[in-house]
This record gives C-alpha cells, structure tokens and sequence, in this order.
C-alpha cells in the first residue's frame, strides 16, 4: 500500500471464518422497516405508467395526447409519443440522479440513517406537490423533489441493508430492498386500478398517495440503529461494538469488528473517496458500480413497468383491462422477488443471474415475434395472441423478479471496501437512474421508430450482460462485506488487472 508500512492497509487478512453470531429479531427488524425506502421507488414506477394512461390526466396536463389517443386509426406504436408526457416520467431520475451524488458525503459523514430521513422528507413534500398540482409546472417540480428522495434512499438503504446483515445471509436480507420496491410496484397498480374511476380526479389521489411509504421510511429512519460500519468509520467505536453485539446475539464479534476497525482506519485516510474509486486498484469495483446498474435498466424492465397500462392499450386493450393486465405483471414481479430471497445465499448470485438472463432473452423475442407477425401499425391483437402477449411478458417479469432485479442492487452494495462504499453506491445509483431516465425519457419514442424490434433491441443487450457475468463477475456468496476484496484477487480475469503489489502485501500479511 501508498505510504509506508505506518499507514493505514485495510483488511490484511481473512478472518471469515471466526465470524460468530446469529439472526437476530433485532436485526430482521432493522432491515425490514429500512427496506421500506425500496417501496417509494417501486411505487413511483407502477404509479406513473397507470396514471399517463388516464384521460383526466391526460386531458389536464397533456391534451395533445389525449386527442392522439382519442383517434383510433392513429398509428399504434406512435400515439403516446409526446416528449413532455416522456418528461413527466423521467425527470425524477434526473433530480434522483444528482441528488444520489449529494447524498454520498452526507451518508459517510452523518450516517446511513441521515440519508434516509432526508430521503422521506424529500418524497414527502414531492407527494403533495403532485397531488395538488394546478398546472404541468407544479407536477414537474413535484417530480424533482420524489427524485431528491429516491436518489438519498437508493444510495443509503442498500448499504444500510448490506452493513446490517450477517453474512450468511446477506444476500436475502439485502433483497428486502427489491421485495419493497416490487410490492410498492404492484400496490401503486392495484391503486390505479381502483383510481381509474374516480373520474376526473382519480390521478390525484393515486400521486398523493406516495406520501405514505415516505412517512414510514423518515419515521423508520428516526427509529433506526446506525449501522456498526458506520459508526466506527466516524469515530463511535465502543457504540459501534454494542450495535454489533446486539444485532448479532452475541459478545464474541471480535473477528468482525476488528476488520470493520481496519476497513474504518483506511476509510479514515481518504480524503477524496471519488477520486480513490478511479484507482487501478479498485477497477473490479468501478466496472461493476457502472455495468450492473447499466445492465439492469437495459434488459427493458422500467420500459414494462412505466408504461406496461400505455404498451397493453396499445395492443388494443380497454382501458380498465391494460391497468388490470399491469397490476398481474406487478403481482408476478413481487412474488418472484421472494424466489430470489429464498435462494440467493443457497445457490449463490451468478446462477440466478444467468438463468434469469437467458429466460428473458427467450421471451423478450417470443414478444417480437408475436408482434412483428400478428400486430400491425393500424390492427390490434386478437385476444388469444394479446393473452399469449401478457403471459410471455410476465415470464419475462419473473426472471427479472428473481435475477437481475434484486441482484442489480445487491451485488454492487456489498462490493466496495468502505473506503469507497459510499462513493461507490453513488456511482450505482446515479447511474442506474441515468439510464432510467434516458430510457424513460427514449422509450416511446424507441417504440414508435422499432415497433416490434423494440423488444430484439432489449434481447440484444440481455445477452451482453449474461456473458459479462458468466466471464467477469466472481460469485459473493459467503464472502464477508470487508473481505471481498480478497475475492478480486483470485479472479481469473481481474487479478491480471489488478496491481502486483496488492498481492504481495497480502503474502506479507498472511
């Protein structure tokens, strides 16, 4: 390492297999009520699409819509197309993705927990501002400040998640953020549903109603412990020790404090943890913080989920039949999740990525096909092949729920030495909601100029990012959060790239 052996190394040796301690009521509670910061993400992507399908909207904020939509020989693939009915979508991952950078040296310096109020207090104000919008200035800036609130939750509750959970069953615990997003998915179509026919109004209430999972994550957040990682990173030792002891039902966690004391002194001397992150030595790190977020909007879930009430009216649905078709698409993903929960730290990270990868390459072209031969620029589907249309999609919803959805998020929080933990979930977070708004912003459109190609489009990218796991991502099943830099080095990819003298000071440790 930089400066002398007096300076500060990190985590020198593994001591993975002295870790003591159990699941505790304690910790199982921690995470579930922080998880709850996953569902104001989820429900802002299952809100959105139910609501620019509904004419009192439409006809208040984007009237030029509405007509498009009242025609009904328009052409199919382009009748939603609107730049500013796209913007509506997307500039709250644009807010998010500025405010997941702000909110970096907040979550090292004031703690997860910090991240997380500011977050609900954010989405909070953003709610009312929706809900009681008068003009398309008003609800675009209400965007902004959800986005402020889903950038600060998406970088602080999968770290909080990751640091608070033992080990073993890191995976599982950490997938509670995808189960709350994917139930705040499904909750915001079953709300949307019910709000269709609250005519003219219905829109409002289903927007002000995104107040209420982020009032339980900024109480949560004023009730939760602060995790012993970061504790210790500010100076709180014997608090942190405590907070250990207590979520892991037992005072024999000297194997674990002591490299979350050492991950905490090299955290200490990093001044600039953004620029530390660029190093060659953390290049597994940055791939990944970049490629994984990346990939996971790129297998053209959001695309599904913003706007699966527009793709199925599309597809000559109803109107109350293409709300009820997305809420069965949010039910699926909510409960595949749980399939990945169950299995995630049993058959570890790289088997559920692949195998859902390659279920979503047969059905997105499954879709294409159907589409290309059966459904036309000026002709709807026949209800047999639109009922085939929604079974594949929702397959391709499944292996998503239980691949690439949750996994997009964990691996990369529980990758970074905490030296770089923060920075590096920014990194996850900025970029994740940059290509989220850039697909949001595309999708309609991609949809008007691809027609049915829009789907081979996305299978195109589902098979990149399945060889990309299968050559470079090493399987984190097991590994200790502070060791898992021992795992690049044995990599038979990236301990070509990774500095020599890395691997002679860990020889000289051990």
């Amino acid at each position: 390492m930089a400066g002398g052996s007096s300076a500060p190394t990190g985590v020198s040796k593994e001591r993975a297999e002295q870790y003591q301690g159990r699941v505790t009521a304690y910790v199982l509670v921690a995470c579930i009520v922080a998880a709850v910061g996953g569902s104001l993400f989820g429900y802002d992507i299952g809100i959105s699409g139910g609501v620019t399908s509904m004419d009192g909207f439409l006809s208040k904020f984007f009237p030029t819509v509405y007509r498009h939509k009242m025609h009904a020989h328009e052409n199919n693939y382009c009748k939603y197309n609107n730049q500013g009915l796209a913007a509506f979508t997307s500039s709250l991952y644009l807010a998010g993705l500025v405010s997941s950078l702000v909110a970096s040296p907040i979550t090292r310096k004031y703690g997860r927990r910090g991240s997380i109020i500011c977050g609900g207090i954010s989405f909070s104000i953003g709610a009312a501002l929706d809900a009681s919008a008068q003009n398309l200035a008003m609800l675009i800036l209400g965007r902004i400040m959800l986005g402020f609130g889903i950038g600060f939750g998406n970088q602080a509750v999968p770290l909080y998640l990751s640091e608070m959970a033992p080990t073993h069953l890191r995976g599982g615990l950490n997938m509670m953020f995808q189960l709350a997003t994917t139930l705040g998915i499904f909750t915001a179509n079953m709300i949307n549903y019910g709000t269709e026919k609250l005519r003219p109004w219905g829109w409002r209430v289903s927007l002000g109603l995104a107040a209420a999972p982020a009032i339980l994550m900024t109480v949560g957040g004023i009730l939760l412990p602060e995790t012993p990682n970061s504790l210790i990173e500010r100076g709180s030792e014997e608090k942190g020790k405590k907070v250990l002891e207590k979520i892991r039902g037992t005072t024999n966690v000297h194997a674990e404090l002591q490299d979350i004391i050492d991950a905490s002194e090299l955290a200490n001397s990093i001044e600039h943890p953004f620029r530390k992150i660029l190093e060659k030595k953390h290049r597994p790190e940055l791939i990944m913080s970049i490629f994984m977020p990346t990939f996971q909007i790129l297998t053209g879930i959001n695309s599904i989920l913003f706007y699966a009430p527009v793709l199925f009216q599309t597809m000559g649905f109803a109107g109350n039949a293409s709300l009820y078709s997305s809420a069965v698409t949010g039910a699926v993903l909510a409960s595949s999740t749980l399939v990945s929960i169950a299995t995630v730290d049993r058959w570890g990270r790289r088997v559920l990525l692949i195998g859902g990868g390659i279920q979503m390459i047969i059905c997105q072209v499954i879709v294409a096909i159907i589409l290309g031969l059966k459904f036309g620029s000026d002709r709807e589907l026949s209800k047999g092949f639109s009922i085939l249309v929604v079974v594949v999609i929702c397959l391709f919803v499944a292996a998503f729920g239980w691949s690439w959805g949750p996994l997009g998020w964990t691996v990369p929080s529980e990758i970074f030495p905490l030296e770089i933990r923060s920075a590096g979930q920014s990194i996850t977070v900025a970029v994740n909601l940059l290509f989220t708004f850039a697909i949001g912003q595309s999708f309609l459109s991609l949809l008007c100029a691809f027609k049915f190609g829009i789907f081979l489009f996305f299978a195109g990218w589902i098979t990149i990012m399945t060889i990309f796991v299968y050559l470079f991502l090493p399987e984190t099943k097991g590994v200790p959060i502070e060791e898992m830099v021992f795992l690049w080095r044995k990599h038979w990819f990236w301990k070509r790239v990774l500095p020599k003298d890395l691997e002679s000071s860990k020889n000289g440790a051990e």
